[in-house]
């Protein structure tokens, strides 16, 4: 299911997503982590690290989790970072406040050896959030360690979807999942403004 809060802010994300964040072409050309070649390039991390874009997604996320009844928002370090801190701030100025976390790739091997930073106590409900899902490997990747920490998690919120069967497989392990944004919607503006598929 693909979330559709405040459609003017969504319809500016992708317009920005379009110009920062993703590339097409016909034939496959962008590896990606998995090793398979693909047609769609999609980094949102020059999108999100920007002041407008941090404050799209980080609004967008928050409409979409602020039904779920959670007190935390975070994902894998890095790309879910950004888009946790910004919903948690967006949430502070909408008056129901939600903390981020972060959930490293790697446990520290000093001090508190812990998956988690931030203020997180266990049993909290929280929504694990990532920036992209091909296959959903990094987001359940999180909702594992999210879990091992103890916390409750009971929604994923994805940024953009690829359509490559990622929320499926990440419903596997938590029933309410969906995305601020399809690849088709993005396909849709590229070739809209001058792409063509």
């Amino acid at each position: 299911m693909v979330y559709d809060p405040e459609p003017e802010l969504k319809l500016e994300l992708v317009a920005m997503l379009c110009d920062k964040s993703f590339k097409y072409t016909p034939e496959p050309s962008f590896k990606l982590v998995s090793g398979r070649m693909s047609r769609f390039y999609v980094n949102c991390k020059p999108t999100t690290l920007s002041p407008r874009g941090m404050y799209l997604a980080g609004h967008l996320v928050f409409e979409a989790i602020r039904d779920a009844d959670v007190s935390g928002v975070g994902g894998l370090t890095f790309g879910a970072d950004p888009i946790a801190v910004a919903a948690a701030f967006a949430s502070e100025l909408k008056g129901r406040p939600v903390k981020a976390f972060s959930i490293r790739k790697t446990q520290k091997d000093h001090g508190i050896v812990k998956w988690i930073e931030g203020d997180m106590i266990p049993e909290e409900r929280v929504a694990i959030i990532d920036d992209v899902a091909t296959t959903g490997g990094s987001t359940i990747q999180a909702i594992e360690r999210a879990r091992a920490e103890g916390l409750n998690v009971v929604k994923a919120v994805i940024l953009v979807d690829r359509q490559e069967g990622g929320l499926d497989n990440i419903r596997n392990h938590v029933a309410d999942v969906t995305a601020v944004i399809s690849r088709d919607e993005l396909l849709k503006r590229w070739s809209e403004t001058g792409g063509a598929v």
